[in-house]
């Protein structure tokens, strides 16, 4: 939260799509969804943002010029 109780509003994350691949890491129990950039030559994963809604992960999607269908979820 900024001054005045205004939020500020999150940057969209862009990725270099030759190194690395826009997955979901989905919670079993609680149906929780992290979007993380998971590297091509290891498979480790980084945590980018909390998905809340369809509408975050077609923003991020959108700026990374990605098919919000190809997007892999990992339980």
């Amino acid at each position: 939260m900024g001054i005045f109780n205004r939020k500020k509003k999150d940057s969209i994350p862009i990725i270099q799509s030759d190194k690395y691949e826009l997955v979901l890491r989905c919670s079993i129990c609680t149906g929780e969804q992290v979007l993380c950039m998971q590297d091509r030559t290891d498979g480790s994963l980084k945590e980018l943002m909390l998905i809340r809604s369809y509408k975050d992960l077609q923003e991020v999607c959108d700026a990374n010029h990605i098919d919000a269908a190809t997007v892999r979820k990992i339980y």
